[in-house]
């Protein structure tokens, strides 16, 4: 007989109908006479409940039934009388498929710390938290890839392996296959690159933007969405090395086609979250709201499914930076100094001012726009002040920034100049130029990081906890 998900049996399955299920164990109580096991195979945040009747299964079966163990059972559904269930099965036939031993496996049934989980990333998945998330993470990659394909963009995969720095950071990971005890050197005592692989030095991607921009500018309207990477020595919350970025590419589009686009983007990814993700966001806004209870009033989250509705439910407000800048200027938390950051004319705001205006004063998602050029990349396109650059960060409750973009400079000399101010090398940077030489035209693009997004939808509070094998500062396990 052909094995059906439990997710299927719980939705659909008939009282009386013999069924096939597998899963991993995650809980067996009982007693003497019968014991009750949670089985789950991943497709649902909810067990199937198999009823055994001790006297009819061997003894030396039972006793190797425990947490983690790998089974498939045959049975018929019953209505079942116990809360939590609505069906449940009376095991006719157990198959042992894989033992776990008690003392040895860590994923045991009771509450585990986020920190021990990490250090078991590759078990974790098993965990009613994480099965969650990853159900929520590939939902989200679902609807990334639909949102953009029913909007007739073109999906683009990027290089990973790169030669040039998109934002000028110069916090990359190298790619090299020469020897690194003795690397060929130059005349001038440094390493040889022409000797490498590619001939150049080279690094792996921390954005696919710039290859997106010269497909856009003959395809019209592309994404990517791919593994980007950044070398920065930072063990907080909100970083990884290795992330996921999605960035839409958009010629013919100014800075307000470029934010109607990221509004609408993100709103079609949480009402599909809504939608779709049901029964793991409740369980993770349980989570969440056990979580919260420890923490003093004023300093709790928003309930999960109420922000999600918060996002979903209000038109996003636009303003410049600047007007931003006077609001928090002349806000109750920069006058009474509670601001752990300043704030002036030409800084980059901080989550902490990004939130006030979110959360405080506006009460809705705030899109801020035409931020100094100084803080931007030399990309942007540059304003008529002379001051700013059509850049557009929006910004959510809880998290601050969720996206980054702006309208390009499509103008060659405007963007030679730029170039040349923050000595980027207009000679390694030929071919992107290229596309202000032929054919240029007013074009715009943003980006999603895709781990603080999903971090978002979960509610979870470290980014390490929603991409399946975090890679760190000094970690790289698994």
């Amino acid at each position: 007989m052909k094995r059906i998900k439990i997710k299927d049996i719980l939705q659909t399955g008939e009282a009386g109908k013999t069924v096939v299920a597998k899963g991993w164990v995650r809980t067996k109580r009982g007693s003497k006479n019968v014991n009750f096991i949670a089985l789950n195979d991943g497709s649902t945040i909810h067990n199937l409940q198999v009823v055994v009747d001790v006297d009819s299964f061997d003894d030396s079966l039972l006793r190797n039934i425990n947490t983690g163990a790998a089974l498939s059972v045959s049975g018929k559904l019953a209505e079942s009388a116990g809360s939590g269930q609505k069906i449940e099965m009376v095991a006719t036939e157990i198959e042992l498929l894989g033992k776990a031993d008690p003392d040895k496996y860590p994923i045991q049934p009771k509450r585990h710390t986020l920190e021990f989980l990490r250090e078991n990333a590759h078990l974790r998945f098993r965990t009613n938290t994480f099965s969650a998330i990853f159900r929520v993470r590939h939902a989200m990659a679902f609807a990334v890839n639909k949102f953009f394909n029913d909007k007739g963009f073109t999906y683009l995969h990027t290089p990973i392996i790169t030669a040039s720095d998109a934002e000028g950071a110069g916090q990359m990971f190298r790619v090299s296959t020469l020897d690194p005890k003795s690397p060929p050197l130059n005349e001038d005592g440094e390493i040889d690159y022409s000797q490498d692989f590619f001939g150049k030095a080279t690094n792996l991607t921390v954005s696919g933007q710039l290859e997106g921009e010269l497909a856009a500018m003959a395809l019209g309207e592309i994404y990517t969405f791919g593994p980007t990477f950044r070398a920065e020595n930072s063990n907080t919350t909100r970083h990884l090395a290795e992330f996921w970025m999605i960035e839409p590419e958009m010629a013919f589009y100014d800075l307000k086609d470029n934010m109607d686009l990221a509004e609408e983007f993100l709103k079609s990814l949480i009402k599909y979250a809504l939608d779709n993700c049901k029964d793991d966001l409740q369980f993770l806004a349980g989570r969440l709201q056990q979580e919260e209870k420890s923490k003093p009033q004023n300093q709790r989250s928003m309930d999960l499914i109420e922000k999600l509705e918060f996002v979903l439910n209000n038109d996003f407000i636009r303003i410049t930076y600047t007007e931003a800048i006077n609001i928090l200027r002349n806000s109750k938390p920069f006058k009474k100094k509670k601001f752990q950051f300043p704030v002036e004319w030409g800084v980059d705001l901080q989550s902490e001012h990004e939130r006030f205006l979110v959360e405080k004063h506006f009460d809705c998602p705030v899109i801020l726009t035409d931020y100094p050029k100084d803080i931007k990349a030399f990309y942007m396109k540059q304003n008529g002040d002379g001051k700013t650059v059509g850049a557009m960060d929006v910004l959510f409750p809880q998290i601050g920034e969720i996206i980054g973009g702006s309208q390009r400079e499509e103008n060659l000399e405007k963007l030679e100049t730029r170039m040349k101010e923050m000595d980027v090398p207009a000679d390694e940077m030929d071919w992107y130029l290229d596309t202000r030489r032929f054919g240029s035209a007013e074009h715009s693009g943003f980006g999603l990081g895709f781990e603080r997004f999903i971090l978002f939808v979960t509610g979870m509070g470290n980014i390490r906890d929603v991409i399946a094998f975090p890679r760190t500062p000094k970690s790289a396990d698994f």
